[in-house]
C-alpha cells in the first residue's frame, strides 16, 4: 500500500513545471467543472485562480494520491490536477461556499474596470453544451473527451478529488452529445484555453460609483461623529434611511442616457446602444416614482418577472431607456393615457406603467406595476423592441423601436400567403398601434412584427419578432430541411421572412400560446427530416420547435407535418440542447395510420444520420435518414437508435431530453 507522503522542494518543483506546461488544458478543466450559475467574468477569473493556487506548498500537506505514473492521481500532472478538481468541484448552494474553497478575500488575478471571458468558439461553447450537468460529469468530460485519459483514469481522478459517484459520472460524460469540429478544435495545439477576450465596464457608471463611494465614506464618518455627540434619545427608535450610496443609485438625475447616435458608432449593437427617448425624459417626478417603487415596492405596484428574472432593487445607476405618456387602446381605456418607464439594469430590463387614475395612495391591481425581463446577451434582433404595455386580453398593442430600425410592419403567421402591413413609427421610436394575439379562445389569427434594420447596421436584414406578453418580444426564426432547396446546416437557422419558413411556420404558431410569460428569448422551427408515407399517403416533415430561455436551455416540440390536416405531436422535451446549436442530432418516431386504416411505425433523424434500428415491439433496420415498418395501434414500447455517418449513435428523443450518444 502507498503511504501518503509530503511534498518536497523537488516534488514542488515537479509540479510548477507541469503546471506551467499544461497551464491551458487545467484552466480548461477548471472553467469548464466551476457552477454554470457563475457569470464568464467570474467564471473565468476563479478558472485561473484555482489553477494558480494549485501549486503546492513545501511540506505543507499530504500528496493527495500516493506514488503512481505521471497521470496517475499521485504523480506530478494527477495532483496538480486533483487540487485543481478539488477547489472547482467544491460545494455550490451558496457562492460564498466556493469562495471559501478557492480563497477569500479576493487575491490575484484580481482585476476592477474590466470584463473577462473566452472567445468564441472555444471553452465555453463546452461549458454551454454541459450547462446543467453536474459538475463530476463536466470535470469528466474535459478529461477523457479532451484530454484524452483513459476511462480508468479519470474514474481515479475524480475519486482522489473526493467526487462522489465518480464511475457515473463517466458514464454520463461519454453520453453527452458533441460537436467533432469543435472538439478538434478545442484538442488543437494552437487553441490556447488560457486566452481571453476583454472589455471595459461602464467608464461614466465606474467613475460615478467611485464619487458615490467618496460621498458615502464621508456621510458615514459624519453621522458616527453625530451619535457619538448627540447619541439616541431614550425610546426613540432610529427611523431606518437610504444610505448615500443608495440615494445616489435613485437619484433620477443620475439615470445613465446614451448619446441618440451611440448605436451608429459601436460593435456592441443592444440595449446599451439605446438613447432615452420619450416625452417625460425631463420629468424628475415620474422618474423618481418609478425608482422608489422599484426599491420600495409599496402598496398598490404589482410585479410581474419572467423566469429567472431578478426583481431586486438596482446596485448601480440603471439607464434610462424611455419615459413618456401611452395611449390606451382598445375597449375599457376610453383613448385614457398610461405613463411608462423603460430602465436598464445590466441584464435586465425593467418596464414601470402608472395605470390611469393612479394616485399616490393607489392600491389595487390597476394602480402601478412593475415587469421584469431578461435581456442576456441581446443583439441586433433580441434588443429590437420592447412592448411599452402589457395587453393580456389581446388589445393592440405599442412597440418602442430599436434606433437602428428602418422599417416596420406586421403580418399574420397563420396567412402564410398575405403581404406585410407597414406599421406607422413616431420620431420617439414608438409605433402605432398594433394587433396582439389573443391569449384564450379560438385561434384564428397569430399577428407578428418583421421588422428591417437600417443600413447602418447591417443590410436588407428583416426578421419577425412575436408579442409572448413579456417586455421583450420573442425573435423567430427558421431552419430548413437539410437537403431541400437553399438548405443550411442544421445548427444555422435563419430568419422567419421566406416563403418557405412563412409555410413552416403557419401550422404550429398557435403553440406559441403555451410559452406566454416563460421568458423565452427566440422561437426556431427546425424542418430536420421529410418521409415518404406509405400506401401513398405523400410526403411528410419531420419538425423540431425549440423556445430557447434568455437563461440557456429550451423545451422543444417534435411535430409531423402531414400532407393534410393538423401536424401530428411525436415528442416534446424540457430543458434540453436537443434541436439546437448543441444538439444538432435528433432521432424520433411515432405510430401512424394511413388512409387505408393500416398502422406504421415511422421514424426519421436529421442530416447526419446514416441508419435507423427499431427493437422491442417492432423489429427493423433501414439505411439512410427514415424508417418505415408495420406496426399494431398500440402495444409494447419501441426502442429507437441511429447510427451517424461519424459512427456515433443516438436514440431517440424522450419527453425527458434524450436521445444523446
Amino acid at each position: 500500500m502507498a503511504t501518503s507522503q509530503r511534498f518536497g522542494s523537488t516534488a514542488v518543483e515537479q509540479a510548477e513545471a507541469v503546471l506551467v506546461e499544461h497551464y491551458p488544458h487545467l484552466v480548461r478543466l477548471a472553467y469548464v467543472t466551476l457552477p454554470d450559475c457563475l457569470g464568464r467574468h467570474t467564471r473565468v477569473l476563479l478558472a485561473h485562480r484555482v489553477v494558480q493556487r494549485a501549486l503546492p506548498r513545501a511540506g505543507g500537506g499530504p500528496d493527495p494520491g500516493g506514488a503512481g505514473g505521471p497521470d496517475s492521481p499521485g504523480g506530478p500532472l494527477g495532483g496538480v490536477r486533483v487540487r485543481v478538481l478539488r477547489a472547482a468541484l467544491a460545494p455550490t448552494g451558496r457562492a460564498h461556499a466556493l469562495l471559501v474553497r478557492v480563497g477569500w478575500p479576493p487575491a490575484p488575478p484580481f482585476v476592477w474596470g474590466l470584463r473577462f471571458w473566452p472567445p468564441a468558439g472555444g471553452i465555453d461553447e463546452a461549458a454551454r453544451l454541459l450547462g446543467g450537468a453536474p459538475a463530476p460529469v463536466r470535470a469528466a468530460f474535459v478529461l477523457h473527451r479532451l484530454d484524452g485519459l483513459p476511462e480508468e483514469a479519470v474514474v481515479r481522478l475524480l475519486g482522489a478529488a473526493g467526487a462522489t459517484d465518480a464511475a457515473d459520472g463517466v458514464r454520463e460524460a461519454l453520453a453527452v452529445p458533441v460537436d467533432e469540429t469543435l472538439l478538434r478544435t478545442l484538442r488543437t495545439p494552437e487553441f490556447d484555453s488560457s486566452v481571453v477576450s476583454t472589455r471595459p465596464t461602464d467608464l461614466l457608471r465606474r467613475r460615478r460609483r467611485v464619487r458615490a463611494g467618496w460621498a458615502a465614506v464621508a456621510a458615514l464618518a459624519l453621522a458616527g461623529g453625530v451619535l457619538v455627540a448627540d447619541g439616541n434619545p431614550a425610546g426613540t427608535p432610529a427611523a431606518p434611511a437610504a444610505g448615500p450610496v443608495a440615494a445616489g443609485v435613485l437619484d433620477p438625475a443620475r439615470l445613465v442616457r446614451v448619446p441618440a447616435e451611440a448605436w451608429a458608432d459601436t460593435a456592441r449593437v443592444d440595449f446599451t446602444a439605446w438613447p432615452a427617448r420619450g416625452a417625460r425624459t425631463a420629468d424628475r417626478s415620474l422618474l423618481a416614482r418609478a425608482l422608489g417603487a422599484w426599491a420600495a415596492r409599496p402598496g398598490g405596484v404589482t410585479v410581474s418577472a419572467a423566469p429567472g428574472t431578478a426583481t431586486d432593487p438596482p446596485a448601480h445607476h440603471p439607464q434610462l431607456l424611455y419615459a413618456g405618456n401611452v395611449p390606451g387602446e382598445g375597449a375599457g381605456q376610453d383613448g385614457r393615457t398610461r405613463a411608462v418607464v423603460l430602465l436598464l439594469d445590466g441584464d435586465r430590463v425593467v418596464r414601470y406603467t402608472e395605470y390611469p387614475g393612479y394616485t399616490e395612495d393607489a392600491a389595487g391591481p390597476r394602480g402601478r406595476t412593475l415587469d421584469f425581463a431578461r435581456t442576456d446577451e441581446a443583439g441586433v434582433t433580441t434588443a429590437a423592441a420592447l412592448a411599452l404595455g402589457s395587453n393580456a386580453d389581446g388589445q393592440p398593442a405599442r412597440y418602442l423601436l430599436a434606433p437602428w430600425i428602418a422599417a416596420a410592419g406586421t403580418r399574420d403567421l397563420l396567412r402564410p400567403g398575405d403581404g406585410t402591413t407597414a406599421l406607422a413609427v413616431g420620431a420617439d421610436g414608438v409605433t402605432a398601434p398594433a394587433a396582439v394575439p389573443r391569449t384564450a379562445g379560438t385561434c384564428d389569427a397569430w399577428p407578428a412584427l418583421e421588422l428591417t434594420s437600417s443600413a447602418r447596421i447591417v443590410e436588407k436584414h428583416s426578421f419577425v419578432l412575436a408579442d409572448l406578453g413579456t417586455p421583450t418580444p420573442v425573435h423567430l426564426t427558421y431552419t430548413p430541411l437539410p437537403d431541400g432547396p437553399g438548405a443550411v446546416a442544421a445548427r444555422q437557422p435563419r430568419e422567419a421572412t421566406g416563403a418557405a419558413a412563412r409555410a413552416a411556420w403557419a401550422p404550429v404558431a398557435c403553440r406559441l400560446r403555451e410559452l406566454r410569460g416563460g421568458g423565452v428569448r427566440a422561437v426556431n422551427v427546425w424542418d430536420f427530416a421529410a418521409s415518404e408515407l406509405p400506401d401513398g399517403a405523400g410526403r411528410a416533415v419531420w419538425t423540431c420547435t425549440r423556445a430557447s430561455g434568455w437563461a440557456g436551455p429550451g423545451d422543444v416540440l417534435v411535430q409531423l407535418r402531414l400532407p393534410a390536416g393538423p401536424p401530428q405531436d411525436v415528442t416534446r422535451a424540457r430543458s434540453t440542447a436537443a434541436c439546437g446549436r448543441f444538439g444538432q442530432h435528433l432521432l424520433a418516431g411515432t405510430r401512424w395510420r394511413s388512409p387505408a386504416g393500416r398502422w406504421y411505425l415511422i421514424a426519421a433523424g436529421s442530416r447526419e444520420v446514416a441508419g435507423i434500428s427499431a427493437s422491442g415491439a417492432v423489429r427493423a433496420e433501414a439505411n439512410g435518414r427514415t424508417l418505415t415498418a408495420p406496426a399494431a395501434a398500440e402495444g409494447a414500447p419501441v426502442s429507437l437508435t441511429a447510427r451517424l455517418a461519424s459512427g456515433g449513435r443516438i436514440t431517440a428523443l424522450d419527453g425527458a431530453g434524450g436521445g444523446r450518444d
